[in-house]
Protein backbone atom coordinates (compact mmCIF):
# COMPACT_ATOMS: atom_id res chain seq x y z
CA UNK A 1 0.00 0.00 0.00
CA UNK A 2 0.95 3.33 -0.65
CA UNK A 3 0.42 6.36 1.40
CA UNK A 4 0.79 10.10 0.46
CA UNK A 5 3.03 12.38 3.22
CA UNK A 6 0.68 15.87 3.45
CA UNK A 7 3.45 18.13 3.32
CA UNK A 8 5.61 16.86 0.72
CA UNK A 9 3.04 14.99 -1.49
CA UNK A 10 5.61 12.47 -2.04
CA UNK A 11 4.29 8.30 -1.94
CA UNK A 12 6.08 6.04 -0.03
CA UNK A 13 5.72 2.55 1.15
CA UNK A 14 5.47 1.28 4.45
CA UNK A 15 8.25 -1.44 5.86
CA UNK A 16 6.14 -3.98 6.04
CA UNK A 17 4.69 -3.94 3.00
CA UNK A 18 8.52 -3.81 1.25
CA UNK A 19 9.14 -7.02 3.44
CA UNK A 20 6.57 -8.46 1.88
CA UNK A 21 7.50 -7.31 -1.42
CA UNK A 22 11.09 -9.43 -0.79
CA UNK A 23 8.99 -12.46 0.25
CA UNK A 24 7.02 -12.43 -2.67
CA UNK A 25 10.13 -12.54 -4.54
CA UNK A 26 9.70 -15.67 -7.23
CA UNK A 27 11.84 -18.60 -5.62
CA UNK A 28 12.60 -19.80 -8.77
CA UNK A 29 14.84 -16.94 -9.35
CA UNK A 30 16.67 -17.72 -6.26
CA UNK A 31 19.65 -20.24 -7.21
CA UNK A 32 20.97 -22.43 -4.41
CA UNK A 33 24.33 -24.80 -3.57
CA UNK A 34 22.98 -27.98 -5.09
CA UNK A 35 21.69 -25.21 -8.30
CA UNK A 36 24.97 -23.97 -9.09
CA UNK A 37 26.51 -27.70 -9.05
CA UNK A 38 23.91 -28.57 -11.51
CA UNK A 39 25.28 -25.51 -13.65
CA UNK A 40 28.73 -26.80 -13.64
CA UNK A 41 27.39 -30.03 -14.80
CA UNK A 42 26.06 -28.40 -17.76
CA UNK A 43 29.09 -26.47 -18.38
CA UNK A 44 31.23 -29.78 -18.47
CA UNK A 45 29.23 -31.51 -21.03
CA UNK A 46 29.12 -27.96 -23.23
CA UNK A 47 32.88 -28.03 -22.83
CA UNK A 48 33.17 -31.72 -23.71
CA UNK A 49 31.41 -31.30 -27.09
CA UNK A 50 34.12 -27.99 -27.68
CA UNK A 51 37.10 -30.26 -27.05
CA UNK A 52 35.94 -33.00 -29.24
CA UNK A 53 34.96 -30.63 -31.59
CA UNK A 54 37.88 -28.63 -32.12
CA UNK A 55 40.70 -31.33 -31.59
CA UNK A 56 39.18 -34.29 -32.99
CA UNK A 57 36.42 -33.20 -35.40
CA UNK A 58 38.61 -29.77 -37.17
CA UNK A 59 41.98 -31.40 -37.33
CA UNK A 60 40.86 -34.39 -38.92
CA UNK A 61 38.80 -32.64 -41.33
CA UNK A 62 41.87 -30.50 -42.22
CA UNK A 63 44.44 -33.30 -42.35
CA UNK A 64 46.50 -32.05 -39.04
CA UNK A 65 47.87 -35.07 -37.75
CA UNK A 66 49.59 -33.24 -34.53
CA UNK A 67 48.62 -35.25 -32.22
CA UNK A 68 46.03 -34.00 -30.80
CA UNK A 69 43.07 -36.17 -30.83
CA UNK A 70 44.08 -38.55 -28.15
CA UNK A 71 44.97 -35.49 -26.12
CA UNK A 72 41.08 -33.70 -27.16
CA UNK A 73 39.39 -37.06 -26.42
CA UNK A 74 40.79 -37.73 -23.13
CA UNK A 75 39.91 -34.13 -22.29
CA UNK A 76 36.17 -34.66 -23.28
CA UNK A 77 35.59 -37.90 -21.67
CA UNK A 78 37.07 -36.18 -18.63
CA UNK A 79 34.98 -33.58 -18.39
CA UNK A 80 31.88 -35.85 -18.75
CA UNK A 81 33.68 -37.75 -15.81
CA UNK A 82 33.73 -33.99 -13.89
CA UNK A 83 29.95 -33.52 -15.22
CA UNK A 84 28.76 -37.03 -13.16
CA UNK A 85 30.60 -35.93 -10.10
CA UNK A 86 28.78 -32.65 -10.33
CA UNK A 87 25.92 -34.71 -10.96
CA UNK A 88 26.55 -36.64 -7.84
CA UNK A 89 27.27 -33.93 -5.73
CA UNK A 90 23.89 -32.20 -6.43
CA UNK A 91 21.55 -34.20 -5.37
CA UNK A 92 24.34 -34.95 -2.02
CA UNK A 93 23.81 -31.29 -1.39
CA UNK A 94 20.02 -30.90 -1.72
CA UNK A 95 19.36 -33.43 0.26
CA UNK A 96 21.78 -32.19 3.33
CA UNK A 97 20.73 -28.46 2.37
CA UNK A 98 18.18 -27.07 0.00
CA UNK A 99 17.26 -26.75 -3.54
CA UNK A 100 15.17 -24.24 -5.44
CA UNK A 101 11.94 -24.94 -7.34
CA UNK A 102 13.85 -25.18 -10.63
CA UNK A 103 16.35 -28.05 -9.23
CA UNK A 104 14.62 -30.77 -10.56
CA UNK A 105 14.09 -29.52 -13.97
CA UNK A 106 17.66 -27.40 -14.17
CA UNK A 107 19.13 -31.54 -13.42
CA UNK A 108 17.57 -32.75 -16.22
CA UNK A 109 18.64 -29.81 -18.75
CA UNK A 110 22.18 -30.28 -17.64
CA UNK A 111 21.79 -34.33 -17.75
CA UNK A 112 20.29 -33.96 -21.20
CA UNK A 113 23.39 -31.79 -22.34
CA UNK A 114 26.38 -33.76 -20.43
CA UNK A 115 25.14 -37.31 -20.78
CA UNK A 116 22.81 -36.81 -23.81
CA UNK A 117 24.29 -34.73 -26.40
CA UNK A 118 28.22 -35.27 -25.13
CA UNK A 119 28.34 -38.85 -25.85
CA UNK A 120 26.02 -38.64 -28.78
CA UNK A 121 28.00 -36.04 -30.28
CA UNK A 122 31.24 -38.26 -29.18
CA UNK A 123 29.70 -41.13 -31.21
CA UNK A 124 28.78 -38.88 -34.57
CA UNK A 125 32.39 -38.18 -33.96
CA UNK A 126 33.88 -41.27 -33.58
CA UNK A 127 31.70 -42.59 -37.00
CA UNK A 128 33.48 -39.81 -38.69
CA UNK A 129 36.82 -39.90 -37.64
CA UNK A 130 37.88 -44.04 -37.06
CA UNK A 131 38.31 -46.10 -40.34
CA UNK A 132 36.43 -48.79 -40.40
CA UNK A 133 33.08 -46.61 -39.13
CA UNK A 134 30.48 -45.89 -41.31
CA UNK A 135 29.26 -42.44 -40.85
CA UNK A 136 25.83 -42.07 -41.32
CA UNK A 137 25.24 -45.18 -39.34
CA UNK A 138 27.29 -44.27 -36.76
CA UNK A 139 24.75 -41.04 -36.89
CA UNK A 140 21.99 -43.43 -36.07
CA UNK A 141 23.42 -45.13 -33.49
CA UNK A 142 24.09 -41.47 -32.09
CA UNK A 143 20.57 -40.46 -32.21
CA UNK A 144 19.58 -43.36 -30.40
CA UNK A 145 22.08 -42.60 -27.62
CA UNK A 146 20.28 -39.15 -27.41
CA UNK A 147 16.62 -40.32 -27.39
CA UNK A 148 17.37 -42.71 -25.14
CA UNK A 149 18.54 -40.44 -22.55
CA UNK A 150 15.36 -38.30 -23.54
CA UNK A 151 12.94 -40.55 -23.11
CA UNK A 152 15.20 -41.66 -19.60
CA UNK A 153 14.90 -38.60 -17.84
CA UNK A 154 11.53 -37.91 -19.19
CA UNK A 155 10.06 -40.90 -17.59
CA UNK A 156 12.23 -39.83 -14.24
CA UNK A 157 10.38 -36.82 -14.12
CA UNK A 158 6.94 -38.62 -14.43
CA UNK A 159 7.07 -42.13 -12.75
CA UNK A 160 7.13 -42.52 -9.05
CA UNK A 161 9.72 -45.37 -7.91
CA UNK A 162 10.80 -46.98 -4.61
CA UNK A 163 12.73 -44.56 -2.64
CA UNK A 164 16.41 -45.89 -3.24
CA UNK A 165 16.62 -46.98 -7.41
CA UNK A 166 16.06 -45.93 -10.42
CA UNK A 167 14.57 -47.72 -13.21
CA UNK A 168 16.88 -47.92 -16.09
CA UNK A 169 20.42 -47.24 -16.39
CA UNK A 170 21.35 -44.09 -14.68
CA UNK A 171 22.52 -41.47 -17.92
CA UNK A 172 25.59 -40.71 -16.41
CA UNK A 173 26.63 -44.69 -16.40
CA UNK A 174 25.15 -45.16 -19.59
CA UNK A 175 27.25 -41.83 -20.88
CA UNK A 176 30.44 -43.40 -19.67
CA UNK A 177 29.80 -47.00 -20.89
CA UNK A 178 28.84 -45.05 -24.13
CA UNK A 179 32.18 -43.55 -24.62
CA UNK A 180 34.06 -46.47 -23.04
CA UNK A 181 32.78 -48.39 -25.93
CA UNK A 182 34.31 -46.31 -28.65
CA UNK A 183 37.53 -46.12 -26.73
CA UNK A 184 38.00 -49.56 -26.77
CA UNK A 185 38.35 -49.34 -30.28
CA UNK A 186 36.43 -52.37 -31.23
CA UNK A 187 35.17 -52.86 -34.93
CA UNK A 188 32.37 -51.21 -35.99
CA UNK A 189 29.81 -53.50 -36.01
CA UNK A 190 30.75 -54.68 -32.16
CA UNK A 191 31.03 -50.94 -30.94
CA UNK A 192 27.49 -50.20 -32.84
CA UNK A 193 25.78 -53.08 -31.37
CA UNK A 194 26.91 -52.20 -27.89
CA UNK A 195 26.09 -48.81 -27.68
CA UNK A 196 22.21 -49.31 -29.23
CA UNK A 197 22.48 -52.11 -26.27
CA UNK A 198 23.60 -49.82 -23.92
CA UNK A 199 20.62 -47.29 -24.69
CA UNK A 200 18.11 -49.69 -24.58
CA UNK A 201 19.19 -50.58 -20.99
CA UNK A 202 18.70 -47.30 -20.04
CA UNK A 203 15.17 -46.97 -21.25
CA UNK A 204 14.64 -50.68 -19.71
CA UNK A 205 12.54 -51.13 -16.87
CA UNK A 206 15.69 -52.73 -14.91
CA UNK A 207 16.42 -51.46 -11.42
CA UNK A 208 19.53 -49.79 -10.09
CA UNK A 209 20.87 -49.02 -7.00
CA UNK A 210 20.86 -45.18 -6.06
CA UNK A 211 24.21 -43.60 -5.51
CA UNK A 212 24.43 -42.91 -1.94
CA UNK A 213 26.63 -43.70 1.02
CA UNK A 214 29.34 -46.49 0.67
CA UNK A 215 27.95 -47.12 -3.15
CA UNK A 216 28.65 -43.19 -3.67
CA UNK A 217 32.03 -43.41 -2.31
CA UNK A 218 32.95 -46.66 -4.82
CA UNK A 219 31.12 -44.31 -7.84
CA UNK A 220 33.50 -41.48 -6.98
CA UNK A 221 36.64 -43.52 -6.28
CA UNK A 222 36.13 -44.92 -9.43
CA UNK A 223 35.23 -42.33 -11.40
CA UNK A 224 38.99 -40.46 -10.00
CA UNK A 225 40.73 -43.50 -10.92
CA UNK A 226 39.07 -43.47 -14.62
CA UNK A 227 40.43 -40.30 -14.61
CA UNK A 228 43.61 -41.46 -13.93
CA UNK A 229 43.70 -43.91 -16.47
CA UNK A 230 42.62 -41.53 -19.29
CA UNK A 231 45.60 -39.34 -18.67
CA UNK A 232 48.25 -41.83 -18.89
CA UNK A 233 46.75 -42.59 -22.02
CA UNK A 234 46.35 -38.90 -23.46
CA UNK A 235 50.33 -38.51 -22.15
CA UNK A 236 51.40 -41.85 -23.74
CA UNK A 237 52.44 -43.08 -20.35
CA UNK A 238 53.93 -46.56 -19.78
CA UNK A 239 51.03 -48.98 -20.29
CA UNK A 240 48.20 -46.61 -20.78
CA UNK A 241 46.82 -48.24 -23.65
CA UNK A 242 46.58 -51.24 -21.72
CA UNK A 243 45.31 -49.76 -18.66
CA UNK A 244 42.68 -47.30 -20.47
CA UNK A 245 41.63 -50.52 -22.23
CA UNK A 246 40.88 -52.44 -18.76
CA UNK A 247 39.41 -49.46 -17.46
CA UNK A 248 36.85 -49.32 -20.40
CA UNK A 249 36.42 -53.05 -20.11
CA UNK A 250 35.44 -53.22 -17.04
CA UNK A 251 33.05 -50.09 -16.98
CA UNK A 252 30.94 -52.81 -19.91
CA UNK A 253 31.40 -55.51 -17.37
CA UNK A 254 29.86 -53.82 -14.48
CA UNK A 255 27.12 -52.35 -16.96
CA UNK A 256 26.17 -56.15 -18.16
CA UNK A 257 26.48 -57.55 -14.56
CA UNK A 258 24.37 -54.91 -12.36
CA UNK A 259 21.21 -55.66 -14.94
CA UNK A 260 22.04 -59.52 -14.32
CA UNK A 261 22.46 -59.16 -11.15
CA UNK A 262 18.57 -56.92 -10.41
CA UNK A 263 16.86 -59.31 -12.77
CA UNK A 264 17.65 -62.29 -10.56
CA UNK A 265 17.23 -60.56 -7.01
CA UNK A 266 13.70 -59.48 -9.00
CA UNK A 267 13.07 -62.87 -9.48
CA UNK A 268 14.40 -64.22 -6.27
CA UNK A 269 11.88 -62.15 -4.56
CA UNK A 270 8.75 -63.08 -6.86
CA UNK A 271 9.28 -66.53 -6.24
CA UNK A 272 9.44 -65.67 -2.47
CA UNK A 273 6.29 -63.77 -2.45
CA UNK A 274 4.36 -66.63 -4.48
CA UNK A 275 5.67 -68.74 -1.61
CA UNK A 276 4.61 -66.48 1.30
CA UNK A 277 0.63 -66.46 -0.63
CA UNK A 278 0.86 -69.92 -0.95
CA UNK A 279 1.92 -70.77 2.47
CA UNK A 280 -0.80 -68.20 3.90
CA UNK A 281 -3.25 -70.14 1.39
CA UNK A 282 -2.19 -73.66 2.55
CA UNK A 283 -2.10 -71.73 6.46
CA UNK A 284 -5.77 -71.04 5.87
CA UNK A 285 -7.19 -74.28 4.72
CA UNK A 286 -9.39 -76.55 6.98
Amino acid sequence: MTVVDPDTQAGWVPEAAEDDADEEMPLSLRLSIADTLTLGNATCGFMAVYFTTTGILIPHLSGDESGMARNSAATAVILMLCAAVFDLFDGLVARKLRSSPMGAELDNLSDLISFGLAPAYFVLVYGMVARDAHERVAAVGAIVVLLAVVLRLARFSCVTLPDGTFQGMPSPFGALTVVSIVLLELPFVATLLAIIGTAWLMVSRVEYPKPRGPLAVAMLSWIVAAMGLLAAWAFDAPGGQLLLQTGCALQLVLGAVIPLFATARRVNNFRGNRREAREAEAAQLP
